[in-house]
């Protein structure tokens, strides 16, 4: 071949190759073109947001505390602010074109792209109705929050009235302070069926069917799969609860000297029979009388390595006049300052409550500083549950007890037995809850002008297994506050039941080598805060539920390490 010849051959591989070349040039500058876009966007987006929400956190934590008519404007202000933020149409446009170019390829940068896309879409309808929700939504707020059912022209708190179901064994007293506990269903009733109308007329506006799907797709959960869960739990538990119903029952009519048959509501020792009742003739109370409740919580959270001291000197944990009853934990700004609301007592009921807000403040506390503003969060309100739940079954743990709270192991010995099946029971009730609450959420979007009371009661009946009162006709399910302050969220409690029990079967192996269960070895053990901090709580919402699961507990989300801990049990 002459050099004339090589040459025009060079050349002609030039000429063909050159267009893929200039083809591959430009794709390359697209996607920096739109990584650059992207960037842009979300640096004016935090400029923009993080005051607001700052400012619209403590003032919701302001009002949750003083029940003050001022600081529930102000918060209701400040999201309404948020909102328009978030409602902005031309943003979501560039949001959802960035979205479909397929451009942003690393994942960090997706992920974050992701959760902001599912912030707008929700909030993508006709601004007057997005202003009115959220006016409806913290007037009912404000209602149920500072509202005080009474017994005799007295009021009483939701304290007061958990301790007389759980410990009288009055019949009379029990019923009054029972349906005394529902006096609140009046008061907020009509507003929280207008206000279900309004989210579902929202999420039509969007292209969902109800307002109910629409929170579980844009909070990445496929209603499909969930329905999947829960009828499967519904099975597992189905047949072993009837048994543990009927021993439940057995002792409950023996103590208060009446017929299985004639066994109510206030019999169960909780407004909604979703903790157990103590059947196993152990009184935790006593260990906690004289105790130094928070003193002990900084205790053994600094001993595993997870020192929140910080935040528990800075919490309001102590009932006052005009206060929210229910205990919640929120970061104020996602840089450290986070705060725990409570009304916590000298019981073990407050140290399980205490114990699960504290485990959610933990997660919040050390999420990794270093991550964007969309990402500095759980992966999914599952995600804290899990952990929190994690924590709050050691107030009735016998090794915690003797190692933490100081009992004696002559005491601890004698409930070990007791404690082991007192545990097993409460995951079983709160199953049976947790399937009452889903499947009245779905029903209530599905159709919120269906016989609501008759409704709650079918459920409570089906899946509880227990009675309903003859002739009532109450609006009872609207004295639970999650329908209010966490619409279409409450199965996830149930989701993270089935994650802390994979979390704690893989601390049991991995890190304690021991699959006899996180009793004593969870004290004073800094290895536990380690794994908690660098697989847990450090990646954000850098991974989506699934795969934070998997990358903490090296598995996929599955119900089988709670089934082998709670269900397979001869």
């Amino acid at each position: 071949m002459s050099n004339n010849q090589m040459f025009k051959g060079k050349l002609y591989l030039i000429l063909l190759f050159l267009p893929l070349l200039f083809i591959e040039s430009c794709v390359e500058t697209e996607i920096e073109k739109i990584n650059r876009e992207f960037k842009d966007f979300v640096t004016e987006y935090e400029q923009k947001v993080i005051p607001i929400a700052e400012k619209y956190n403590q003032a919701a934590y302001n009002a949750a505390i003083s029940g003050d008519e001022a600081e529930y404007q102000s918060a209701t202000e400040f999201k309404i602010l948020l909102s328009k933020i978030h409602s902005n149409k031309e943003n979501f446009k560039k949001l959802k074109r960035i979205k479909d170019s397929k451009l942003i390829t690393d994942s960090l940068i997706a992920r974050e792209l992701d959760k902001l896309y599912y912030l707008y879409l929700p909030n993508q309808i006709d601004e007057n109705n997005l202003v009115e929700i959220i006016t409806l939504e913290n007037e009912v707020k404000q209602k149920f929050n500072t509202f005080r059912p009474k017994i005799e022209d007295k009021e009483i708190t939701v304290n007061e009235i958990e301790e007389v179901l759980r410990s009288s064994s009055d019949i009379n007293k029990l019923e009054a302070y029972w349906r005394a506990s529902k006096q609140g269903g009046r008061i907020v009733s009509f507003d929280l069926i207008e206000l279900v109308k309004k989210r579902n007329a929202a999420a039509e506006e969007l292209g969902f069917n109800t307002y109910h799907e629409m929170i579980l797709i844009t909070n990445g959960q496929d209603p499909d799969e969930i329905e999947n869960i829960f009828d499967e739990l519904d099975m597992l538990t189905r047949g072993p609860y009837m048994q543990l119903k009927e021993e439940i029952d057995q002792h409950l009519a023996a103590m208060y000297s009446i017929p299985e048959e004639e066994l109510m509501p206030w019999h169960y020792q909780n407004r909604f029979y979703q903790t157990a009742p103590r059947i196993y003739n152990v009184d935790y109370d006593q260990f906690y009388k004289k105790a130094d409740m928070v003193g002990l919580v900084k205790k053994y959270f600094s001993g595993i390595g997870l020192d929140i001291s910080d935040v528990l000197d800075s919490s309001d944990l102590f009932d006052k006049p005009g206060k929210r009853q229910l205990a919640f934990t929120t970061d104020i700004n996602r840089k450290g300052k986070v705060r725990i609301l409570g009304n916590f007592e000298n019981t073990q009921i407050s140290m399980t409550t205490l114990l699960y807000e504290s485990g959610f403040a933990a997660y919040l506390k050390y999420i990794g500083n270093d991550l964007p503003f969309a990402l500095h969060e759980p992966p999914h309100f599952a995600a804290n549950d899990a952990i929190a739940s994690l924590f709050s079954s050691f107030s009735a743990n016998p090794g915690w007890l003797k190692k933490v709270v100081g009992v004696p192991e002559t005491s601890t010995d004698k409930i070990k037995e007791a404690s082991s099946k007192q545990l097993r029971l409460e995951k079983y009730v709160f199953s049976r809850w947790a399937q009452v609450m889903y499947r009245f959420e779905q029903e209530l979007y599905n159709d919120p002008d269906q016989d609501l009371n008759a409704l709650w009661w079918n459920l409570v009946e089906n899946y509880q297994m227990i009675s309903k009162i003859k002739d009532r006709d109450e609006p009872d399910w609207a004295t639970k506050t999650h329908l209010i302050t966490m619409p279409c969220g409450y199965h996830n409690y149930m989701l993270g039941e089935l994650i802390a029990s994979q979390i704690h079967a893989y601390i049991n192996q991995t890190i304690l080598d021991d699959d006899g269960g996180c009793d004593t070895k969870c004290v004073d053990n800094p290895e536990i805060g380690k794994y908690m901090i660098n697989k847990l709580f450090k990646p954000g919402a850098t991974y989506s539920l699934n795969e934070w699961v998997k990358n903490a507990t090296g598995e996929k989300l599955s119900p089988d390490f709670y089934t082998n801990q709670y269900i397979k049990i001869n």
